[in-house]
């Protein structure tokens, strides 16, 4: 990118998005800040760390002399992401709302704050590539394949993709580090956030409970062998160990002495959680994955046959599969069977380093 633009940079208060700023700045382009307020702790009881990130983004915009502008999304986030978020725990699913904070809010309402303000593009701190190919815009991995966030990024269209700019995607996190510590931000050795923002150092159990009421219900072997009572199906996923409730229990008459407890499935209809013993248990394994409501990058589905890589998982490596059927409901088939594969999150599929869409599991 020769030409100079005008462009805000989400500034979250981390090294990267700091970063980010710094190289556009370094280039010659006119870079502005705008940090997101996203989440307001004070009307949700949530523990988010908005003053310590925003005191933080302050302080990089400072020292790279950009102006930084404050902005809540808080009623977008609760209307399009977090009501969405209770919704699908209240019907035993397990979302992930980072996912559509960046589709809904990051790259949809603040791309449309963004442009609105006149600038040409919006830059963040996601560790993420894009290019334009053939007239299409395609979502490419990260050069640091173990920061990359693609997986977070899969519900981007043509047109958020057209407008958005990763200047640190093609960086390892080290690298990021190192630059930060050269130009002396303050933020360099800033550790990362972890976990949902407006949950943070609550227990999930407890926040959770807040929202959405407790409904009690059998706890039961794959047998149908009652074992223990749950408190309600928005306490578990698929794959859970700790927490079931039923640690050292040897009430069931095929139970094997010593093999630990995981939740294999969630009857919602029934109100049932179903646990079987040994981490490598068969239940716990799915070879063939659906998907619903599915969202394609390049706007058209790829043809069935497809031979992809997959994710369920944003830390998981990749797995090769190969597209089924893909009009309504996506199924892919797994060349290997997948652990503790749970409805309600996403699988992502990508065609070499091209992130293609996905969809939520089923």
């Amino acid at each position: 990118m020769t030409k100079k633009f005008d462009i805000i940079v989400g500034l979250s208060g981390g090294v990267d998005s700091s970063v980010a700023a710094y190289l556009l700045q370094r280039k010659g382009h006119k870079v502005r800040a705008v940090f997101m307020k996203n989440w307001d702790s004070d009307n949700e009881g949530g523990d988010c760390s908005s003053k310590e990130d925003f005191l933080s983004a302050a302080t990089a915009a400072d020292m790279l002399d950009i102006p930084l502008e404050f902005v809540s999304f808080s009623k977008q986030y609760k209307d399009m992401v977090f009501k969405d978020f209770v919704n699908e725990y209240s019907v035993g699913r397990t979302p992930n709302p980072d996912i559509f904070c960046n589709s809904e809010i990051k790259f949809k309402a603040f791309l449309e704050h963004a442009k609105g303000l006149g600038a040409d593009y919006l830059a963040t701190g996601h560790y993420a590539c894009s290019e334009l190919k053939e007239c299409q815009y395609n979502l490419i991995t990260a050069s640091d394949k173990k920061k990359d966030q693609t997986y977070f990024l899969y519900r981007l269209n043509q047109m958020q993709l057209a407008h958005v700019i990763f200047p640190v995607g093609g960086l390892t996190k080290d690298a990021v580090r190192e630059i930060a510590t050269e130009i002396n931000l303050p933020n360099a050795q800033r550790s990362d956030s972890m976990g949902i923002c407006f949950i943070g150092k609550k227990q999930f159990s407890s926040f959770i409970s807040e929202f959405i009421d407790k409904k009690p219900g059998r706890i039961c072997t794959e047998n149908g062998e009652c074992i223990g009572e749950h408190n309600g199906l928005h306490f578990y996923t698929i794959g859970q160990r700790k927490g079931i409730g039923i640690g050292g229990l040897k009430m069931a008459s095929s139970a094997k002495t010593g093999l630990p407890w995981f939740v294999a499935e969630k009857r919602v209809d029934e109100n049932t959680l179903i646990v079987v013993q040994g981490s490598d248990h068969p239940m716990l394994y799915k070879d063939v994955i659906e998907a619903k409501s599915l969202h394609w990058i390049s706007g058209k589905a790829p043809p069935v046959g497809s031979q992809i890589k997959i994710k369920i998982r944003h830390s998981q490596s990749m797995t090769d599969a190969v597209i089924d059927s893909c009009n309504d409901i996506l199924k892919v088939k797994v060349s290997r069977p997948l652990w503790g594969v749970a409805p309600g999150q996403s699988i992502v599929c990508y065609a070499g380093k091209i992130c293609l869409g996905g969809g939520i599991i089923s």
